[in-house]
């Protein structure tokens, strides 16, 4: 392996939420900075948005489970990740005696979002549902990442972006993950999550899938193996792979020995491949 790989991490969920587990998961994340690899980070923090609208009395409108984002909501959606989440693991970073920047996709223009127009059958006929001011990637420019990789830090990323007009979007942890790891064509583009991989049955961790090709998801989809939660990471992984980075691999983060394991010629996880 190239010894100055670049490596992007995808992390959010309920494993940002447990401050030991996060420590661990940042320190494994760290060694392999520590042993030379480019390391980026890209971060949600749906519990964070979850407890910060609630704190505000601010209801939340769910369409076909995606969160409205009304303009009041956006103020708190980048309080909790701008403020609160990428803050604390910049300072956590830093503290281990590394150098972390925080930054989101308006950063730079690093990232240029626009409106998401959500598609729905109602009563047989095709809606567009208006999710206020959730977006899409339309593209990114690493231009800013690069620069701070070649300056030995840490890039922290978390999941907002404007579109050309300057107006802000909350955008899908894992799709923005996604196409920032295939822009900056990361040698591996690693995805956290609380399971050990791809499972042929969910409920069975020993069903694991080591290795898939992109070319086999369809087929993996159609037969319900991919499924609930697993198909925005998997379709982050074929956003990345499509669009420019090596190995896609999807692990358990709440493991976080899995991650210091990524190199050490041991089965981790699962593997997507082009």
């Amino acid at each position: 392996m190239n010894p100055k790989s670049t490596l992007l991490f995808k992390y959010g969920g309920n494993a940002m939420t447990d401050p030991k587990l996060k420590f661990k998961i940042l320190e494994s994340i760290c060694s392999l900075k520590k042993d030379g690899h480019n390391v980026v980070i890209v971060h949600g923090g749906g519990p964070f948005i979850k407890l910060a609208l609630e704190e505000a009395n601010i209801e939340s409108e769910f369409i076909d489970g995606q969160r409205k984002t009304t303009p009041e909501a956006m103020e708190y959606v980048e309080m909790a990740l701008k403020g609160k989440v990428n803050g604390s693991l910049v300072s956590i970073i830093n503290a281990m005696g590394f150098k972390a920047v925080g930054l989101s996709g308006k950063d730079g223009k690093t990232v240029i979002a626009e409106k998401r127009m959500h598609q729905r059958i109602v009563n047989g006929k095709t809606e567009i549902a208006d999710l206020g001011q959730v977006g899409d990637v339309v593209k990114v420019n690493p231009e800013l990442i690069r620069l701070l990789l070649e300056n030995d830090f840490i890039p922290v990323i978390t999941c907002l972006a404007s579109d050309e007009a300057g107006t802000d979007y909350n955008i899908n942890g894992d799709m923005f993950a996604g196409h920032v790891a295939g822009a900056i064509s990361a040698e591996h583009y690693v995805v956290l999550t609380d399971v050990d991989g791809l499972l042929l049955d969910k409920d069975d961790s020993d069903t694991i899938i080591r290795e898939v090709g992109l070319s086999e998801l369809i087929q993996l989809k159609e037969k319900g193996i991919i499924q609930g939660g697993m198909i925005p990471k998997i379709e982050s992984c074929e956003i990345a792979l499509n669009r420019g980075a090596g190995f896609a691999r999807i692990i358990n983060g709440t493991v976080p020995e899995q991650i210091s394991e990524l190199f050490a010629n041991r089965e981790v996880g699962t593997v997507i491949k082009k």
